[in-house]
C-alpha cells in the first residue's frame, strides 16, 4: 500500500515547526521545537529527526507510511542535490542537510528555500490555475521572495531566484561598500522599522514603544500592529515608510517582468496588513510603470505561516513523480 502521509518542516531562525499532512491535503498535527541555531548544523538535523519522530508516535505512524519529509530553508538551496549553499539565519554554510538527515529516518528528504516552499503552497491551493506569472513576498526578519513565470517556480541558474531582501535600494558614495549599502530588507523588514523608532526615540520622540525597545527585547510584529492602531506617531511614521519601500520595489520588479499577481505573506505583512496593503498599492502605482501595473493584483496569503507545510505537497508531487 502506498504512503499516506506527508510530514512539512519549515525551519526558521528561531524555530522549527513541522507538521503531518494526510492524503487529503489536511494537517492532522503540529510540532514545534526552538531552533538553537548556536548548536550548529548537526544538532538541526537532530532536532529535525526528534520531531519527526515525535510526530510518528503521537500519530501511532511507522516511517514506512510517510512518502517523504519536505522542509523549507531560509536561504540558498539545491533542491536537486539537497545542499545548502548559505543560510545565515541557521548560520549554515554548504551542508548537505538531505543525505545528513536521510541517515537518521528512512524517509526520502525534500528541501526548497522557504519562500519558494510558501510560494509553492500559495500557488497550489490559494490561486486560480490560470494565474501564471506571480510574485510572492513574505516581511519578516528578512525579505524573501518567489518567482512564478507560466505558473513554473523560477529557480534561477545558481538557485539564488527570488533573494529580492538582498537588492540594493541606496548606496552612498560612488564606490559602493558593504558598510554603506541599503539593502531592500535593511531598508523596510522588521529590525529596520524598529532601528528606525529607537533612532527616534534616542531623539527624544515620544511612543508607547519605549518599554518594549531595548537590547534584551525583540520587538515582535504584533507589538508594532498594537502600536499603530493606536496611531503611535513613530510606528505609523516607519511601517509607513516600510510599506512605501516594498511597494516601490514591486513597482520596479513588476516594470521589469511583467507579473499579473503579487502576494504578500510574512509575520510584518500578517500583522500589520490593513495598515500597510493601501500604503503598498499607492506606492506600487507611482513607481511601475502604466501599462504592466495596471491589472496587477496585490493582496496577503490566507494561509499565513501554513503556506510553507501546504507548500510541501507541491514540492513531493515535483519531485517524486
Amino acid at each position: 500500500m502506498a504512503s499516506q502521509f506527508l510530514i512539512s518542516v519549515d525551519l526558521g531562525g528561531t524555530k522549527i515547526l513541522s507538521a503531518l499532512i494526510d492524503s487529503r491535503n489536511k494537517i492532522l498535527s503540529r510540532v514545534k521545537v526552538p531552533t538553537e541555531t548556536e548548536k550548529g548544523a548537526e544538532y538541526l538535523v537532530e532536532s529535525v529527526s526528534a520531531s519527526i519522530k515525535k510526530i510518528l508516535n503521537e500519530n501511532h505512524l511507522k516511517e514506512s507510511d510517510i512518502k517523504a519529509v519536505c522542509m523549507g530553508v531560509p536561504g540558498t538551496v539545491n533542491p536537486f542535490s539537497g545542499e545548502i549553499g548559505n543560510a545565515p539565519n541557521l548560520d549554515i554554510r554548504n551542508f548537505n542537510i538531505k543525505k545528513t538527515l536521510e541517515k537518521k529516518i528512512s524517509i526520502p528528504v525534500l528541501i526548497e528555500n522557504d519562500v519558494n516552499l510558501a510560494g509553492l503552497g500559495i500557488k497550489k491551493f490559494e490561486l486560480d490555475k490560470n494565474v501564471k506569472n506571480i510574485l510572492v513576498v513574505f516581511v519578516g526578519t528578512g525579505i524573501g521572495g518567489a518567482l512564478f513565470f507560466d505558473g513554473k517556480l523560477y529557480r534561477g541558474s545558481s538557485f539564488y531566484a527570488g533573494e529580492i531582501g538582498h537588492m540594493l535600494v541606496e548606496s552612498k558614495g560612488k564606490f559602493a561598500t558593504s558598510s554603506n549599502k541599503k539593502t531592500f530588507e535593511l531598508t523596510a523588514g522588521r529590525p529596520a522599522i524598529v532601528r528606525d523608532i529607537r533612532r527616534g526615540l534616542n531623539k527624544g520622540k515620544k511612543s508607547i514603544l519605549k518599554e518594549y525597545i531595548s537590547p534584551q527585547k525583540q520587538l515582535k510584529s504584533k507589538a508594532l500592529s498594537d502600536a499603530v492602531s493606536k496611531t503611535d506617531p513613530l510606528a505609523v511614521k516607519y511601517v509607513g515608510k516600510s510599506a512605501t519601500a516594498i511597494g516601490t520595489v514591486l513597482g520596479s520588479i513588476t516594470t521589469l517582468l511583467n507579473i499579473d499577481t503579487i502576494v504578500l505573506g510574512g509575520g510584518v505583512i500578517e500583522a500589520m496588513h490593513r495598515f500597510m496593503i493601501p500604503k503598498i498599492k499607492t506606492a506600487f502605482k507611482k513607481s511601475v510603470l502604466a501599462e504592466p501595473g495596471k491589472h496587477v493584483k496585490i493582496f496577503e496569503t490566507k494561509l499565513g505561516d501554513d503556506a510553507a507545510l501546504y507548500g510541501g505537497i507541491a514540492l513531493a508531487e515535483e519531485f517524486l513523480k
